[in-house]
């Protein structure tokens, strides 16, 4: 039977699940993103002059390639704990802020650069998040944001929400984050990036394989909890849906290790 109940959001604009979630983040997906944010980071003209601004910083790959070129970085995100973790690393040219990227405490025109690597497109206002990076970035300067190109995300997210969708549609349920669908299409992307203030942006493509160990397929299942397409589940759809994840992983591994390609939208633009 279908459950009754609606699938609850995530509480992505919550800090506190952000501080709670800053090791596993770190070990799980920072190896994964910082391919991304290297990407990201690298169309931006930036050096060692420059002052660049990192939205949403995480555990901080975004801010971390923009200082190895030597540029001063200030990372600011709204979770105390990713803030300290990037404080944490100990690199004399970043300085790691707590501040809500939708209200940034933060003067115009004061920085060369700024990007946000799967960071803005979770905001509730999306739209104040790219205006408020459009504001603060210098008249002439660049911006790089990186967002999925699927509603769904990316990695486990993206593939168990293929298989839910596969095999009860209808139990699939909006994303509680509206820019994970919004900017998830080029076009979409390069219009919103303008309306903030941006001019002439480019969208590129980029395709990395998220590098699942699956080593212990039982704990396969604990990665399903924080994802709302799973919670609208009763108990005889989420064991169907995780024995086809199984499957999956049956069929597709290399040894310890099952690939989900996952791919990103990088909308480069000038300020």
């Amino acid at each position: 039977m279908q459950s009754s109940e609606p699938a609850k959001p995530l509480p992505y604009n919550d800090p506190a699940h952000w501080d709670k979630m800053v090791t596993a983040y770190e070990a799980q997906s920072q190896p994964f993103t910082t391919l991304f944010a290297d990407a990201a980071v690298a169309t931006l003209p930036i050096g060692p002059s420059s002052k660049v601004l990192d939205v949403a910083t995480g555990t901080g790959a975004a801010a971390l390639a923009a200082a190895r070129t030597g540029a001063a970085v200030t990372a600011i995100d709204f979770s105390s704990g990713m803030v300290a973790r990037v404080r944490a690393h100990g690199v004399a040219n970043i300085e790691a802020r707590q501040m809500d990227g939708q209200a940034l405490d933060l003067p115009d025109a004061a920085f060369d650069a700024a990007v946000s690597v799967f960071g803005v497109m979770l905001f509730p206002d999306w739209r104040a998040g790219l205006r408020e990076m459009a504001r603060v970035t210098r008249p002439g300067g660049s911006a790089s944001i990186a967002v999925w190109k699927s509603a769904d995300g990316a990695a486990v997210h993206l593939l168990l929400s293929q298989i839910i969708r596969r095999l009860y549609p209808d139990t699939v349920t909006p994303m509680p984050c509206t820019g994970l669908a919004e900017l998830a299409d080029p076009t979409r992307l390069a219009t919103a990036v303008i309306a903030a203030g941006f001019s002439d942006p480019d969208v590129t493509e980029i395709t990395h394989d998220f590098k699942l160990n699956v080593a212990n397929p039982g704990g396969i299942d604990k990665l399903f909890e924080f994802m709302p397409h799973w919670s609208g589940l009763d108990a005889d759809r989420s064991a169907a849906v995780a024995r086809a994840f199984r499957d999956e992983i049956e069929r597709r591994r290399v040894g310890d290790i099952f690939s989900i390609p996952s791919t990103a939208l990088i909308a480069t633009a000038l300020r």
